[in-house]
């Protein structure tokens, strides 16, 4: 059975730090491109960032250069270091893993950015 398992979503001041974890298990880890999304009240999920298993990274628009995915694959955890962060990143976060027709979400964890 895959599970994602998120952590580390708190309440921080704007222009805090967090890093949040997914710690992955029942896949093999290293196959999969491990994401990032996140879903404010009332709006969409949205994508964050991506990571591949070559450990190439891609972020949205709205978190670059202050967000940084990382993975390791020992772990089968995936991260996400977030900096700088503004009120409007407030939002469940959660982890995502794709691998061809595999696709599984983790039940996220929720930030929030206070003034």
């Amino acid at each position: 059975q895959v599970q994602l398992v998120e952590s580390g979503g708190r309440l921080v001041q704007a222009g805090g730090s967090l890093r949040l974890s997914c710690a992955a298990s029942g896949l093999t880890f290293s196959n999969y491109v491990m994401g990032w999304f996140r879903q404010a009240p009332g709006k969409e999920r949205e994508f964050v960032a991506r990571i591949s298993w070559t450990d190439n990274s891609y972020y949205a628009d709205s978190v670059k250069g202050r967000f940084t995915i990382s993975r390791d694959n020992a772990k089968n955890t995936v991260y996400l270091q977030m900096n700088n962060l503004k009120p409007e990143d407030t939002a469940v976060y959660y982890c995502r893993a794709i691998y061809l027709a595999n696709n599984y979400w983790g039940q996220g964890t929720q930030v929030t950015v206070s003034l």
